[in-house]
């Protein structure tokens, strides 16, 4: 499926954009002389502030310490740069799409009937309109101001992330996705210290290195030239010596390592983010998503210990689920959660129990619209290889009763005609693939096919 690769691209380049958001120059830099009263400590308290509690899925906290920096610094690009980002992501959770799985999917893609709420639309192009002259007006002081330069980059990056995951405008996000590294480049050119600007770099060199050959050889041929292996060893070095970007580089290695199939590793970063923002349950149910990936792995040479490693990972979903007497921080989405509970189980080849949270999550109360009719989907899918065929039609039927979200009408058709066949190979970016044990890794392995 080389159109959702191809897809799934700019996308990927256009993720680092909340990064290039945080970012900034180290505090020793001395700002423009026409901001001799700039109070940097203040402002990094507001970033650092804001940032804490956009991890931490607090959107209104997030927003009130950019909107305080807006009015503070007036002339800087940063408060509407942050508020900006938050509203993507804010607009992201809402709407399910943090979800990484939905981005391997053709459907996502050809979707073209839910559109973005023009309210936030219209705010967050204000925003970054805002953000963008203000960068502008510095660079005409100093066309070498790597602040104003960085700045740029993220405005552009954040609009190929709400063009790409909001909007689905991918012709659009593919070119301001390259503008951002453009930018970026810049900024590294005139100052190799800027390690918080190779994070776009990195994300570049390592999407352009895992391109497929034919594609590959056309891209250099227009002066466009990656490594997976370099981009992957930056975006390391973000994570390790990053002044503002570390937490980001480690959210983009975790997506990347699992494409990798380096499943150990991205538990390792999702585990630390987990740790550092216990309030974040989507880090929480990435690390248990690399346990279950890499017990998958382990399954044929070391069972035992793939039940242990699938054992810790239902854990983590089992406590999400727990009730709370008095939660603490943003409410977590039991559909979503149940969702990713059953996708996890679906990958260990249970598939009734899988069926079984596909079921729930449809059913948990103010269930976001389309998540109920991809999870009715999957439950069909797994009474199929469960064997139970008679549950899976009822469920098929159920989802073309229901709008039509990511080519879910599609294949509901296919599964009427005949029962739900997982693919049988999964493979990792570069093509390389082996075949599964048994009947799991049902819609993960289509996940990963679809990357290719």
């Amino acid at each position: 499926m080389k159109t959702c690769m191809f897809l799934l691209t700019i996308v990927l380049l256009s993720a680092p954009a909340l990064a290039a958001g945080q970012a900034a120059k180290a505090a020793g830099d001395a700002p423009p002389a026409r901001d001799a009263a700039f109070d940097r400590g203040r402002f990094d308290a507001l970033r650092k502030e804001g940032f804490e509690a956009l991890y931490n899925l607090d959107y209104t906290g997030a927003q009130q310490r950019f909107r305080e920096m807006a009015r503070l610094f007036p002339d800087h690009p940063a408060g509407p740069q942050f508020l900006a980002a938050a509203l993507w992501l804010k607009t992201l959770n809402e709407s399910r799409r943090l979800q990484a799985s939905l981005y391997n999917t053709e459907g996502f893609y050809k979707e073209k009937d839910d559109k973005a709420d023009a309210k936030a639309v219209a705010e967050f192009r204000e925003l970054t309109r805002q953000a963008k002259a203000l960068c502008e007006a510095r660079l005409k002081q100093n066309p070498k101001d790597t602040e104003a330069l960085y700045y740029l980059g993220a405005v552009e990056g954040l609009r190929a992330a709400w063009g790409g995951m909001v909007e689905r405008s991918f012709m659009s996000a593919l070119r301001n996705g390259s503008d951002s590294v453009d930018h970026h480049r810049e900024v590294v050119k005139l100052d190799p210290a800027f390690h918080d600007a190779k994070i776009t770099i990195g994300m570049y060199d390592y999407v352009v290195g895992g391109l497929p050959l034919p594609i590959k050889l056309m891209a250099a041929v227009g002066g466009f030239r990656g490594s997976k292996k370099r981009g992957l060893a930056t975006l390391e070095q973000v994570a390790r010596e990053g002044t503002w970007a570390r937490e980001d580089a480690k959210v983009l290695l975790i997506a990347l390592m699992k494409r990798e199939r380096r499943f150990r590793d991205a538990h390792r970063y999702a585990a630390e983010l987990a740790a550092s923002y216990p309030r974040n349950h989507l880090f929480k149910m990435e690390a248990a998503d690399a346990l279950v990936s890499q017990a998958a792995v382990d399954r044929a040479a070391a069972p035992e210990a793939a039940k242990q490693t699938e054992a810790e990972a239902f854990a983590i979903f089992e406590s999400l689920l727990a009730p709370r007497a008095a939660p603490a921080g943003p409410r977590v989405p039991l559909d979503l959660v149940r969702y990713s509970y059953g996708d996890a189980l679906s990958v260990a080849g249970q598939h009734e129990r899988a069926a079984r949270e596909f079921l729930a999550a449809a059913a948990v109360a103010g269930a976001e619209a389309a998540l109920v009719t991809r999870s009715r989907l999957r439950a069909a899918q797994s009474l199929d290889l469960a064997g139970r065929r008679d549950e899976a039609l009822a469920q098929y039927k159920a989802v073309l009763a229901r709008p039509n979200v990511y080519d879910s009408h599609e294949e509901a058709r296919r599964g009427l005609k005949e029962p739900f066949k997982p693919e049988r190979k999964i493979s990792d970016i570069s093509g390389d693939a082996e075949t599964l044990e048994g009947p799991a890794k049902t819609e993960k392995a289509n996940q990963v096919d679809s990357r290719q």
